[in-house]
This record gives structure tokens, C-alpha cells and sequence, in this order.
């Protein structure tokens, strides 16, 4: 037996680092920074305790989803270099210990967020988990390759439950900023998948890369970037957002658009181990979604 299937049956005792990373915390990060921007965005103000609480359930119902996640691919994350160090495929925690870890999380999220903030707020959180830790990760990932298309409504929940949690009514902001995420989502990770395809290819995940090849990829993302354009200046076209923010919703998506138009003509295969341009694109769409929901926040308090 090989040292890591040893430690794979005989798991070390977790520690916090562990559990902290169930949650994935970079993901987490955007999550939690775009569902503040959506309760700060919103056109009331909120008591900070309840502001806080409300962030605090969304950052808890992210991380129980991601542990839920990580606990139902654990045996796929085991194939993929990019993954093989979680805890769970490392051999550092126990498979139940994970999965318990990411039920209390989302269900104290819920809980949370319903009894201090608001009900439609806590439906709203609880429907993301769902989406996120069982139609995209049971259901979508493993049997089509629109699974990122269909899944990306999972990430574009934040916002939306932050204006929500401010509010407690559905308006076409929130609607808007959902739709915002949801477009975005394609082209960041099939930029992300066509450098790491053959990680995906092991497992035998049908990301867009795997089954419909690089060229096809490329396009598709060309077209999502486009699209992205006229979805990110919606808010200012219909007047629920000022200027500082379609300035800046023109400008950052003006240069996505070049960076994925730069992704969609280059012809290296996939054994080009460069792949600038998708890393590029990759880097430049998390600083692309922090960078707009900054600018909306901003445009509600400089411009009001």
C-alpha cells in the first residue's frame, strides 16, 4: 500500500486549516464581496448588526455548500492535480466529517438568516445551497458540458440575497445583478478549463473543453463576452444605477471583451503549455467582477 492510500484509509485528525478549506476560501471571498455590494447597493440603509448577520449567512451558506461539494467529488478531486491536496482526497478528514461540517454550516445559514434578517432573504440562501451542493455538483457536472452555463446560477445568488436581506423584496436590481454573475460565470471558467483540461479529462468531467474541443470553446466564450457587455450597462440603461457605474461597467467590459476576443483566435492546441490568453482572461475576470460591484457601490454613495 502506497503511502497516500494509507493516509487515504487511515485519515490524520482534521484541524481548523482543514475545515477552513472545506469552505473554500477564495471562491468564498467573491461571494462574500458581491453579496455586500448588493445590500450596500441597495437604496435603503440597514442596521449594521443585521447587515453583518446577513453577510456573516451568506459566507456560511457559500461554505457549506463548497464543503458539500468537496465531500461529493472527493474520489474525482483524488484525479485532478488541482484538487488532489484538498483535505478530503489528501487523506486528512474523514469523508463523514466533511459532510456533517457542510450541513450544520448551511443549515445554521438558513436558520440564521430567517429568524435575525428576513425569510425571503433565508429561502433565497437556502435555494443557492441547493443549486450549488446538489443540481450543479450531483446533477449538471457530470452529465453535460453546459453544466457551468445552467450551474452558474449558484454564484449569482449573492447579490441578489444582499439586496434582498436590505430590502426584503425582489426588484429589478437584484434580478439585474443575478444576470450580471450568471454571464459571467462561462467565459471565467471555460478560461480556467481550457488550461487545466486535461485535469478534467482524467476524471472524466465533460467541461466544454473536454467534449466539444478548444476552438469551439473559444467561441462560445467570445459570444458570452459579448453579451456581457449590454447585461453589465442594463442597470445604467434603465436608470437604477448612475454614470460612475456604466462608465465603468462600459470600460471593464469593453476590455473583457478584447481579452476574450484575444482567447478566441489564438490556435494553440492543447498541448500548448503557454495558454497566455486564458490565463489572462481567467486573471482579469476576478478583478473584472470585484472592479464592477465596487463601481456600483460607489456610485450609490459618490453619485447617489
Amino acid at each position: 500500500m502506497t503511502a497516500s492510500a494509507a493516509s487515504a484509509a487511515h485519515p490524520l485528525p482534521a484541524d481548523w486549516r482543514d475545515f477552513f478549506a472545506l469552505t473554500k476560501p477564495r471562491v468564498m471571498s467573491l461571494v462574500i464581496f458581491t453579496g455586500l455590494c448588493g445590500l450596500l447597493a441597495a437604496p435603503v440603509s440597514i442596521d449594521p448588526v443585521i447587515g453583518f448577520t446577513a453577510i456573516l449567512c451568506i459566507a456560511l451558506g457559500a461554505g457549506g455548500s463548497a464543503a458539500l461539494n468537496q465531500w461529493w467529488e472527493a474520489d474525482l478531486d483524488a484525479m485532478m492535480k488541482r484538487t488532489a491536496s484538498r483535505p478530503l482526497p489528501a487523506g486528512r478528514m474523514e469523508r463523514t466529517s466533511a459532510r456533517d461540517f457542510g450541513v450544520g454550516l448551511s443549515a445554521a445559514s438558513v436558520m440564521i438568516m430567517g429568524v435575525a434578517v428576513g425569510w425571503l432573504a433565508a429561502a433565497i440562501l437556502a435555494l443557492s445551497i441547493v443549486y450549488y451542493s446538489v443540481v450543479y455538483t450531483v446533477w449538471l457536472k457530470p452529465r453535460t458540458p453546459q453544466n457551468i452555463v445552467i450551474g452558474g446560477g449558484a454564484g449569482a445568488f449573492p447579490p441578489m440575497i444582499g439586496w434582498i436581506a436590505a430590502t426584503g423584496e425582489v426588484t429589478l436590481m437584484p434580478v439585474l445583478l443575478f444576470a450580471i454573475i450568471f454571464f459571467w460565470t462561462p467565459p471565467h471558467f471555460w478560461a480556467l478549463a481550457l488550461f487545466v483540461e486535461t485535469d478534467y479529462a482524467k476524471a472524466g468531467i465533460p467541461m466544454m473543453p473536454v467534449v466539444a474541443g478548444h476552438q469551439s470553446t473559444r467561441r462560445q466564450i467570445l459570444v458570452y463576452a459579448v453579451l456581457m457587455l449590454p447585461i453589465s450597462l442594463a442597470p445604467f440603461w434603465l436608470a437604477v444605477a448612475g454614470w460612475l457605474y456604466g462608465a465603468s461597467a462600459l470600460l471593464l467590459s469593453g476590455v473583457f471583451l478584447l481579452l476574450a476576443l484575444r482567447v478566441a483566435v489564438f490556435r494553440g492546441g492543447a498541448g500548448d503549455m503557454d495558454m497566455r490568453p486564458e490565463k489572462r482572461l481567467f486573471a482579469y475576470s476576478v478583478l473584472y467582477l470585484f472592479a464592477l460591484f465596487a463601481a456600483l457601490v460607489a456610485d450609490r454613495y459618490l453619485v447617489g
